[in-house]
């Protein structure tokens, strides 16, 4: 029997389109399923005219593998993973390598490439971001983990990955989890750029009063210009779909949206590192929101008012939201970076960010145009601090402002809530004061807790404390940073 240059352990839908990718590139694959009839399903349904070998049990699986072997997980994340390893372990040769391919937490990839090294096995850790079409056609791939096992996926890796301008949207991250807390960020900017077009939308269809046949026509348009992106385009796609009776189905969607997680553990890691990823935190949170629909209900009978109508230019008016759909998804990326920036100096990852916008220009969900753009300012500046710095978004930002602002207002007038783009504008506006109003915060805390400050007319890192109430004496508490 012929070796397998790779196996895939798990038959969803994910599972069998990146293992129906992988044998187009000509390798050839084994795949494993817990539930055996989904391997005869698929070897007899999509598979049938491939060189995919399916096997029933764990043994058979590992054995059809070339050495070193290469096993990607395509499982739900969390305890499945852990399970299924400790049932791969005994049966591998040290040195073969365990990818995971699966929407994992980034720390659970940091703890299982650490178990995993003392044990004289690799890890991958990889994010994979496409959905079903990219699986099949060519994702985007994160992988971060091992770095000695780099050499030896990398042909596959990128090989199957997409491509743009004949460039593979798959290089290395990083040691640990890097991969998995690229995608996770990834996820984040996702959620941001979601909620800033279903902004935009509610903007046209109650404050405007557009049809869906008017809104899908704008969207179309944006999506040749510089809001060219996957998630615009898919919008346009989803408003002019119509189901068997003619009725628009977007009308038909209940308006409360899901999740998995993975915005949440963006958030939690901006919190946990200091960084102010206030846009994508608000699209976790409008999600949440969403989901109380029964409450909301109940809450529209009781404390509805009338709202404004809208009189104006809605020519102008588009611009305007067009403008501030463009802005705050550069603040949304300027974010991430951020979250990545300074996740790379806490856990010691040497990430290269014109990589990673290389590699979320195709395959990817958040793929737009404008990556281009934020490769290019880190390959020329690969020490930037942030893309608002960047001579580009500068000029793209104070070209977008004058109606950012506009947009903004035309939501508060007539009731409509945009939690990202006003929290967006809220951060561009924080960002470029010099001075804000955090020293009547630090007077606050010195006041009741002693927590003490620094002086504006003394070097910084000295700390003095006021006896306010002339009470308190000298003594100041303990100083620490969470």
């Amino acid at each position: 029997m012929t070796e397998a240059d790779i196996g895939l352990i798990g038959l969803a839908v994910m599972g069998q389109n990146l293992a129906l990718n992988i044998n187009d590139h000509g390798y050839k694959v084994s795949v494993h399923n817990r539930t055996s009839s989904k391997i005869r399903d698929f070897l007899q349904g999509p598979a049938r005219s491939s060189n995919i070998s399916g096997f029933e049990t764990l043994e058979e699986f590992v054995s059809s593998l070339k050495a070193p072997r290469k096993i990607i997980l395509m499982i739900r994340a969390g305890k499945p993973v852990d399970e299924l390893i400790s049932r791969l372990l005994p049966l591998l040769d040290k040195g073969d390598i365990i990818i995971d391919g699966g929407n994992t937490r980034f720390t659970d990839s940091n703890r299982r490439y650490l178990e995993l090294s003392e044990k004289g096995y690799r890890f991958i850790g990889t994010g994979i971001s496409g959905g079903e079409e990219g699986a099949r056609h060519g994702p985007s791939i994160m992988p971060g983990g091992d770095s000695t096992a780099w050499p030896d996926v990398k042909e596959i890796l990128q090989s199957i990955s997409a491509k743009v301008d004949d460039e593979p949207c798959c290089q290395w991250i990083g040691s640990g989890g890097a991969g998995h807390y690229v995608k996770m960020v990834h996820n984040g900017i996702e959620y941001g750029d979601m909620q800033l077009i279903a902004e935009s939308y509610h903007l046209m269809r109650s404050g405007l009063g557009m049809t869906i046949e008017e809104i899908q026509a704008v969207f179309a348009e944006w999506n040749e210009g510089v809001l060219d992106s996957y998630l615009v385009e898919i919008t346009a796609n989803i408003l002019a779909f119509r189901d068997q009776q003619g009725s628009a189905v977007i009308d038909l969607i209940l308006d409360a949206a899901g999740q998995k997680g993975t915005g949440k553990w963006t958030g939690i890691s901006a919190l946990e590192l200091g960084v102010p990823l206030s846009m994508i935190g608000e699209a976790v949170f409008a999600r949440c929101l969403s989901a109380i629909k029964d409450e909301r209900v109940r809450a529209d009978t009781l404390l509805s008012s009338s709202h404004a109508v809208f009189e104006g230019d809605r020519k102008l008016a588009l611009g305007f939201i067009h403008d501030a759909l463009y802005a705050s998804k550069i603040i949304s990326y300027a974010q991430g970076y951020m979250l990545m920036r300074d996740a790379a100096t806490e856990y010691n990852w040497q990430l290269d960010f014109g990589d990673i916008a290389l590699m979320w220009r195709g395959g990817c969900i958040i793929r737009s145009r404008f990556l281009g753009n934020i490769r290019q300012a880190y390959d020329e500046n690969p020490a930037l601090e942030n893309l608002l710095l960047d001579k580009f978004f500068i000029g793209e930002i104070k070209v977008s402002e004058a109606g950012w602002r506009e947009a903004v207002k035309l939501g508060v007038e007539l009731a409509i809530p945009l939690p990202a783009m006003s929290s967006a504008l809220a951060f561009f506006d924080a960002y470029r004061r010099a001075e804000l109003p955090a020293n009547l915060i630090q007077a606050q805390r010195d006041y009741f807790g002693a927590h003490s400050y620094e002086r504006v007319d003394r070097p910084r890192g000295e700390y003095f404390h006021t006896d306010w109430t002339g009470e308190g004496g000298d003594v100041s508490s303990g100083r620490y940073e969470v």
